[in-house]
Parts: C-alpha cells; structure tokens; sequence
C-alpha cells in the first residue's frame, strides 16, 4: 500500500503538463513527503474548466472499515472495564480515510467511480516499504533519476467523517492496480495507476470516461537509503517520523472550503467528466 508520496514540482508545471488553466493554490511549494490526510494538489474538471485545488488524501473509508475499527475499539474498552454503547461509538468512530482504492466492483465505491469524481492526482515519486538489514526503510520509485512530472489515477469528493467531526472539505484517493517487475519485488499486491501519456490527461480537453487501469512499465526503482535522502526525503521508517503539516496546511484547506462556499465550484452539483 502506498501511503508516502513526492511532488516537487510547482504549479505551473502542473499547469503546463494537465492543461489546468484555473487554480487555487496559490505558490505551491516543493512538497518531498506526503502522508496520508494531508493536502495536495489535484487536477479536476469544474463548470469554469480544468483546475488545480488541494485536497486531503483519504476517501471516506466503507461501513466494513469503520465497524472493524469500531470493534477493536470497544475491545480495548471492554479489556479495561468499561462500559460500552456500541452503536454510539461506532456514531463517532474518526475515519482515517482510504488512500488506495482497489476493489472498485466494492458498492462502497460505485457512486465515486464515474466522471465527475475523477481526477488527477500530480507526483513525481512514490514510495513503497522494503527490508533493509531488519529493518523497514522506504523505497522510491519514478520513471526516471530525474523523477518527472506524472499522475495517478484518482478519485475525489467532499465530505468525510474526519477526526474532527464531519468534515466539508475536498478528499481524494488513488486507484491500485497489479505491480509491476520491479515494484514487485517491494511490494507483491499492488501498485498505484499511473497515467504517463499525454493524451491520457491532456487529449481531449475533457477527460474520457474510460479508466486507464495500466501502469507504468517503465516505472523503476530511484533511492534505496536509510541514509539521507535527496530534496528533503525522510531517511526513517514513517512512523518514527514526525509529521509535521505544512506551514500553510489551514489557510490552504480555508481557501478551498471558501471558494466553494463563494459558489466558483457548485457542491450541490457534480462537476464537469474528468478522467
């Protein structure tokens, strides 16, 4: 499962490469490692054209995850005495989020799989885990050494049962696929959809209906280090690193919630087709 990522290119990249002509994120900086609920840019068709906005990284996970993680829970509780009312933890049970979606026959998935909750999701490099002297480091792969501007598949919506209580903010996902030779030597079960053709995401100026569900054959392996790693990559297992979010992490997601609420994208209609 990837749950790290890179995108160290900036906005106009993006701009350039998706055709995006419209964005709201502002001088988006170099961002070396992208953790699970933090925002990143993704690209999507709106009523006024494609646009570039940042979204936080997790799906709304499915009834199935929640009521498992409700019962771990309520286990914990229970092993320590106290009382318990099921229904109304799993009420408040924080959801996550899903960062890899994979079984997309899952009904869960169904009302997001068509056009209008697709999108692209920028990155210049993906990290998977690998064993290294007993020990669990990341591991890097791009296309390239020189980790070129590229995309996942992806899905996005705008609401999410978040630790906070929930939330109204723009949340996506990418799909999964099986791995390729040389990622599957990390990681067996799958790996992320990457879309590397121009007229996958630039041809037409909307995007087909029809999900690209190859991947990248030519995707291979750029930095196996627990050492220091290049443009600020961690050099730790992740979770004995702390994650700090971005300094601009509120006023971006504040941005986002208020260009919607100033009407510039209609959350009461589903937007444009977009691959």
């Amino acid at each position: 499962m990837c749950n790290l990522y890179s995108m160290t290119k900036n906005v106009d990249a993006i701009r350039r490469l998706f055709g995006a002509l419209n964005s709201n994120v502002g001088n988006l900086p170099s961002m070396p490692g992208i953790f699970p609920d933090y925002p990143a840019p993704i690209v999507r068709n709106a009523s006024n054209g494609r646009e570039i906005v940042m979204a936080r990284w997790g799906m709304p996970s499915s009834q199935k995850a929640l009521m498992d993680a409700t019962k771990k829970r309520a286990e914990k509780l229970q092993s320590k005495g106290k009382p318990i009312d099921f229904k109304e933890l799993l009420k408040m049970e924080p959801d996550s989020g899903t960062t890899n979606i994979r079984n997309v026959s899952s009904a869960h998935w169904k009302r997001w799989l068509v056009p209008e909750h697709r999108c692209l999701v920028p990155f210049t490099s993906f990290s998977e885990y690998d064993t290294i002297e007993g020990k669990k480091v990341p591991v890097w792969f791009a296309p390239s050494d020189d980790r070129p501007l590229i995309a996942f598949a992806g899905l996005w919506t705008s609401v999410r049962k978040a630790k906070e209580g929930e939330v109204t903010v723009d949340v996506f996902g990418f799909l999964t696929c099986e791995p390729n030779e040389e990622v599957k030597r990390v990681h067996p079960k799958a790996m992320p959809v990457i879309l590397t053709k121009s007229e996958e995401y630039v041809k037409p100026k909307r995007f087909s209906g029809r999900f690209q569900m190859g991947h990248c054959k030519s995707l291979r392996l750029v930095k196996r280090k627990t050492l220091r790693q290049p443009e600020g990559f961690m050099h730790r297992p992740a979770e004995q690193v702390d994650k700090p979010r971005p300094s601009n992490w509120e006023s971006l997601i504040r941005a986002n919630r208020s260009e919607r609420e100033r009407g510039r994208v209609d959350s009461s209609k589903q937007e444009q087709s977009l691959c």
